[in-house]
């Protein structure tokens, strides 16, 4: 996988994690992934995505810690995320 298809989250500020993956996400086509890298378990992201559009992702876990965790994200079909808080705002 290419690099500009990773959303390094360790580097950002708490609050903008999930509206910088929510972004990502948005923007891509049906069939098209991208890969989050995370210090934590992102399980409450997949939470909050699995409530606001429940069968458009795919979450494939690349690497489950300890230390870094990476989530592979596919888009399944339409539906759009919204940018309000997160476990990490």
């Amino acid at each position: 996988m290419s690099e500009e298809n990773i959303l390094d989250v360790t580097v950002l500020e708490p609050r903008e994690k999930h509206p910088s993956i929510f972004s990502r996400f948005n923007d891509l086509e049906k069939g098209e992934s991208f890969v989050i890298y995370n210090d934590h378990d992102p399980r409450p992201l997949y939470y909050q995505m699995q409530a606001e559009i429940p069968d458009a992702f795919g979450w494939e876990y690349l690497e489950e810690g300890p230390q870094f965790f990476q989530v592979k994200i596919t888009r399944l079909a339409e539906g759009s995320l919204g940018f309000g808080g997160g476990c990490c705002s």
